[in-house]
């Protein structure tokens, strides 16, 4: 798969529009009732890069990115201002922020994840572009060194232990983390005279599985 590990400029994400989506297909029954299902395990999520655009310069920049990208080619990374952490946005992440999984004394690899609770109901995501520098890890409670305990792939999201952790041991993480995503267009359209009466190129951005 094509991708860079390369970050859309954060000041032109800052501002977009954009969040998770779903597919749901329903079907009504003649008794009035409807069945729901979905192809879907995770969503996926859409932003448009064109709205933090706020001047000229910021215009080229876009265009660069865009160019050195090949348009719908190759993927990179996205910060999603409303969803960037592992915690709540006030908060600063923490290593024991979420849960990756249990001990059993012979597994060494834990995938990244997030859950997103409401009431008795979790969804979890796995998180495959955690940002460097941000991240750190747990067993129960305890944090661990990077480097001496484990190591993590920043392109997989893929932590792996030097040991196993023991049985029934909490694996927790905190860390900020990037949306792997390619433009869902292979071309910009726009003019200094557009521009200048304050309308912005629109420039959808749709996340991919790595």
């Amino acid at each position: 798969m094509n991708f860079h590990e390369e970050r859309f400029p954060a000041t032109l994400s800052f501002g977009s529009i954009g969040g998770p989506e779903r597919r749901t297909e329903i079907v009504g029954l003649s008794n009035g009732f409807e069945e729901r299902n979905t192809p879907w395990a995770h969503s996926r999520r859409r932003y448009d890069a064109g709205i933090g655009v706020r001047s000229l310069d910021d215009l080229e920049t876009l265009v660069a990115f865009f160019e050195a990208r090949q348009g719908q080619l190759i993927g990179f990374r996205w910060k999603d201002w409303t969803d960037y952490k592992s915690c709540v946005p006030s908060a600063e992440p923490a290593p024991t922020d979420q849960l990756m999984g249990h001990g059993d004394g012979a597994r060494t690899a834990f995938a990244l994840t997030k859950n997103y609770r409401s009431g008795a109901f979790t969804y979890q995501r796995l998180i495959a572009k955690p940002v460097a520098g941000t991240l750190s890890v747990a067993l129960a409670g305890d944090t661990v060194r990077h480097d001496v305990h484990y190591t993590c792939d920043l392109a997989t999201g893929e932590i792996v232990f030097a040991e196993p952790p023991p049985p029934e041991i909490e694996v927790t993480a905190g860390y900020e983390f990037d949306v792997p995503v390619r433009f869902d267009t292979d071309r910009i359209e726009t003019s200094v005279a557009r521009f200048s009466a304050g309308e912005m190129p629109s420039v959808p951005v749709v996340e991919v599985r790595v």
